[in-house]
């Protein structure tokens, strides 16, 4: 077999002789090198210091040598980019590459349950009904609160290698981000929380717990991962359950509720009503499929558009044509819509959604034009 006798050459942005740095569309570093490189290195930098600062004070490792026969698992630090008050605030959290654990020895179950969409529209109507002081609250690295059951090791983080401890690897006590049971192991640690201050977890979403003060009236907690709503009667009453949450775990206030979740909420007390809106969700989506600028219509799917299995493509050439349109992600997008805020869309959603495995240009066309 003849070996090829063309002079190989490194693409020129991969050269180790230049100084190549690949950012997000946010300007964010994808990688520890890249962030150390770049022209905001000093801010990363304290963004990564402020990080394991925190992850020392929760005892989240301690550097033990590595068992024979077990495997560290590795980690990377993940950058981000917060607006707050219109200013840039530099965020960096480690993660483990949980890919790297193996079930039965690293993890065993990894479920967590999240609030339902239906539960959050029923608590806001119960709050604008019985006009309910209804407050949001965050929860500070919300994962780094969960217990490990398991025996878990991993590599000591990029940049934070303790000098002459470079052998040691990190046994980990509380839960990380990345980590297969991470997002299961701080649901048990709050479950266990709200049950043992006497509320009681709903049969039907077990993100929803429900307790009632001494005058009978309800006070109402949901949970979608790090985020909680917080609803009651009275202001006192919810000032006591933050004080109750906040002694347990690093928690922001973020006073009366108006973003969940990507929703705005917008409320008129006097008339007990409550309104909610994706506009930004929506405007976002419409620049990302290129639909800003398409027409209106009334109605999301007109009677005489009539879209079947017969629209699909059927020869090779067909299915290798809307390969490239991104036909799922608009449905799922469509599907977030619908399910939170435009119930009116239920139906045409619907139909569009059957046609996911293969569809065609006449599904993805434009009704406008």
């Amino acid at each position: 077999m003849r070996c090829s006798t063309r002079i190989r050459r490194n693409v020129s942005r991969f050269d180790p002789s230049l100084h190549y740095i690949m950012l997000t569309d946010e300007g964010e570093p994808l990688t520890y090198k890249e962030a150390k490189a770049c022209e905001h290195s000093n801010k990363w930098e304290l963004a990564m210091q402020e990080e394991i600062k925190a992850l020392h004070s929760n005892n989240t490792w301690d550097l033990v040598e590595l068992p024979k026969g077990r495997k560290a698992i590795p980690n990377k630090w993940v950058y981000k980019i917060k607006t707050v008050d219109d200013k840039p605030k530099y965020k960096a959290r480690l993660v483990a590459k949980g890919y790297a654990q193996t079930k039965g020895i690293d993890f065993q179950e990894v479920f967590s349950p999240v609030v339902k969409m239906t539960t959050l529209r029923v608590l806001f109507a119960i709050v604008a009904a019985l006009d309910l002081e209804l407050d949001q609250m965050d929860v500070h690295t919300a994962f780094l609160h969960g217990d490990i059951d398991e025996e878990l090791y991993m590599k000591q983080p990029e940049g934070f290698v303790i000098p002459g401890k470079e052998h040691l690897v990190c046994k980990l006590n509380r839960s990380l981000y990345g980590l297969k049971q991470a997002s299961r192991q701080w649901y048990k640690k709050f479950d266990a929380f709200m049950l043992k201050h006497g509320y009681k977890r709903s049969h039907v979403d077990h993100c929803l717990y429900t307790k009632r003060d001494e005058n009978g009236s309800p006070i109402i907690l949901v949970l979608y991962v790090d985020d909680m709503l917080i609803a009651a009667k009275k202001r006192s009453t919810v000032d006591v359950l933050k004080k109750q949450l906040k002694s347990a775990f690093s928690m922001k206030d973020l006073g009366g509720a108006e973003h969940v979740l990507g929703v705005r909420i917008r409320r008129q007390r006097e008339q007990h009503t409550l309104y909610l809106s994706q506009e930004k969700y929506i405007d976002k989506v419409l620049d990302r499929f290129c639909m800003a600028d398409a027409k209106p219509l009334g109605v999301p799917l007109q009677p005489y558009d009539k879209i079947s299995k017969e629209d699909c493509p059927k020869t090779q050439e067909a299915i290798n044509d809307m390969q490239g349109v991104p036909y799922a992600s608009a449905c799922g997008s469509l599907m977030y819509a619908m399910v939170a805020t435009r119930p009116d869309i239920a139906y045409v959603v619907g139909v569009i959604s059957r046609f996911m495995d293969n569809p065609g240009k006449a599904h993805w066309k434009d009704p406008s034009s």
